[in-house]
């Protein structure tokens, strides 16, 4: 994603919200809902807590783990890619990185040339100083006392520390043996400090397939996918975050995209990193097999999170269009070059910035080889693409300000969206819910304010016409974090709650840190735990938006065109989970709308929608792998009703 703002039937009825406004004794507001279904649950779980932060793979975080409970974890640890220290583990090799050519078009799974026998330096992210004037991190803690409501006081010095002392995209001197690191993952810290800012890998739709470097012909029945995932530096330093339309910058080598092999870093949870998590893992339920549920970045990831479906380019008035040529993905090689993309970006004002794919029409460049590979596996996969559909694949803006009023000034915001999301089956069904983004109430003020840190992209509800067009909808269910806090401690929570930490919170790489997204999470697990009518019945998914374009080691089932992409992690904390221990169903973030709908007997989106998925059967050679694929776990099993 990019900082601050990148770029119903459906009303309540006026008694959802009613009760919330009368005086109630405590130890009874707590359970009183705000829809009237919300208490008609198939399971003693009354509230679910939905915590998105951003941009880490499994690996990334949890590659070293091991469980209490002894069971099986997935990771580089028990592969043997890596020893507890950190070290090359006697199967280094299989985590080997390639290079590749791709100078004719583009490909999924491009020709590969030689293998890295160092990998490109990886270079540096984040502030070089800190500065109360251009944070993060504040050079005071007056200043981020100021800034911050986020996190516990005394977690708020998390936001003055870590600055690199780095010129930002030159070599990553801190890492140690930066320029003879061996081809594979490679420990950040102790050089990297667990606390400090670092640089923030690709993560976009394309780039992402070509990491993947998934092909049919590798296929097998412990892989079913093909995906080797060995490209990973190659895409980082022959194309990076994309183009935006404008030639190769001359000269051009390892350097120019500013990223270098940052995608093979990884944190050490077995030597201390991640300290918070590693202790809500293992004491609740993690588990080893969830995805991000596309291809790519926030995005296309936060509208399958909220539609379980993609979504595409209209007029304005719901009806599909075609968007602007330069809004086009064109992942083809510019010419004379290795892998530059002709036209793929966040948008260049004069320029370009492709987001959009019309995936039905093979003929679109990027299309053929994307479609062909699905239908190539030993189980073929529909690309589920409607005809004359351009969907979006990457970061736009939503076509609505908060306020409600279109945005008509960002030539590359994403015109309004006529489908449906879980948001619209909520609303029917007279289930309660919330989507909680830090820093929105800002946001509905000033969009363009440069302090925001309110995050537009991830809120798949900011793109709808049914709630964004609707005033009572509108402002009934899109609210700040600093509500979700004084719902909290009024015990008056919606049946589900989504919330969305601010770019100086969320974790993502170089504008923030993961050490600050778990202290944000503290403070809900902190505050929840307070009330305990409220912590019994209650069940919090902690989550990434997506891998944020660091490796990870584990399969990848095909869904669709749109992903699945590599494991991201998730840990469920709640008094029903089935503590200490391990799932291994395959799920992405669509399983929680799964579970979201199993639990109150709910509908699913739309006839098309992957939760239509049925749950995983895993009884093949690979445990990890869906027999029945392709499928989704609702996630029940992690609990104990």
């Amino acid at each position: 994603m990019q900082l601050g703002t990148l770029r119903a039937r459906l009303l309540f009825c006026s008694s959802l919200f009613t009760m919330a406004s009368q005086v109630i004794a405590p130890s009874v507001l707590a359970a009183t809902p705000l829809g009237t279904n919300d208490l008609n649950t198939k399971t003693s779980i009354k509230h679910v807590i939905v915590i998105y932060g951003e941009n880490r793979s499994f690996d990334h975080l949890f590659g070293t783990y091991r469980s209490p409970s002894g069971d099986h974890v997935e990771n580089m640890l028990s592969e043997g890619i890596v020893n507890e220290d950190g070290t090359p583990g006697s199967k280094f090799g299989q985590a080997a990185q390639y290079q590749a050519n791709a100078t004719d078009s583009y490909s999924v799974s491009p020709t590969k040339t030689s293998v890295y026998q160092a990998l490109s330096p990886p270079l540096a992210g984040g502030a070089q100083f800190a500065s109360d004037e251009t944070p993060p991190p504040f050079a005071t803690l007056q200043a981020a006392e100021n800034a911050d409501y986020g996190l516990l006081p005394r977690d708020l010095r998390l936001l003055t520390t870590g600055a690199t002392g780095l010129v930002p995209h030159s070599i990553d001197t801190r890492i140690t043996d930066v320029n003879t690191l061996p081809s594979g993952p490679f420990q950040l810290t102790p050089g990297v400090p667990y606390d400090a800012y670092a640089a923030s890998p690709v993560h976009r739709y394309y780039q992402a397939r070509q990491q993947a470097d998934c092909d049919a012909s590798k296929a097998t029945d412990m892989n079913p996918s093909g995906c080797q995932n060995d490209l990973y530096p190659w895409v980082e330093v022959t194309i990076g975050a994309g183009s935006n339309g404008k030639p190769q910058p001359s000269p051009f080598n390892d350097q120019t995209t500013g990223e270098g092999s940052t995608s093979m870093g990884f944190y050490n949870v077995a030597q201390g990193d991640m300290p918070y998590f590693k202790q809500l893992a293992d004491e609740y339920m993690i588990s080893d097999n969830y995805h991000q549920p596309g291809m790519g970045g926030t995005g296309l990831d936060s509208i399958l999170a909220g539609f379980a479906d993609g979504i595409w380019y209209t007029d304005g008035k719901g009806n599909a269009a075609t968007p602007p040529t330069n809004q086009i993905e064109n992942p083809n090689p510019q010419p004379g070059t290795n892998n530059y993309y002709i036209q793929d970006g966040y948008g260049a004002v004069g320029y370009g910035g492709g987001s959009y794919s019309a995936c039905a029409d093979t003929t679109q460049p990027g299309v053929g080889s994307v479609v062909s590979y699905l239908q190539s596996l030993p189980t073929a996969i529909a690309a589920n693409c409607e005809d004359g559909h351009y969907y979006l694949l990457n970061n736009y803006n939503p076509g609505y300000f908060g306020d409600g009023s279109v945005d008509t000034t960002d030539t590359f915001a994403i015109p309004p969206v006529p489908t449906n999301s879980i948001g619209n089956v909520l609303l029917a069904a007279e289930v309660s819910f919330r989507w909680y983004g830090e820093g929105y109430s800002q946001y509905v003020q000033d969009p363009s304010a440069a302090t925001n840190v309110y995050c537009n992209i991830c809120n798949p509800f900011q793109y709808q016409t049914s709630i964004m067009a609707n005033e009572t909808v509108r402002e009934q269910v899109l609210k700040d974090t600093s509500d979700f806090y004084t719902d909290l401690q009024a015990g008056v929570l919606p049946a589900v709650s989504f919330v969305k930490p601010g770019g100086l919170n969320d974790g993502h790489p170089a504008s923030s840190k993961f050490s600050i997204y778990e202290a944000f999470v503290r403070k809900i697990i902190t505050e929840l735990r307070k009330r305990p009518e409220l912590w019994e019945s209650t069940a919090v998914f902690i989550t990434v938006d997506e891998a944020g374009g660091y490796w990870d080691s584990g399969y990848i089932q095909p869904l669709d065109f749109f992903g699945d992409g590599p494991r991201i992690p998730l840990i469920v904390v709640s008094p029903l989970t089935r503590g200490g221990h391990v799932s291994h169903e395959y799920g992405d973030h669509v399983s929680i709308l799964k579970f979201i709908e199993a639990n109150w007997g709910l509908p699913t989106i739309s006839g098309r929608s992957r939760d239509n998925r049925p749950n995983p059967v895993q009884s093949g050679p690979n445990p990890y792998v869906p027999t029945n694929r392709p499928a989704l776990s609702d996630l029940m099993s992690m609990f104990h009703h």
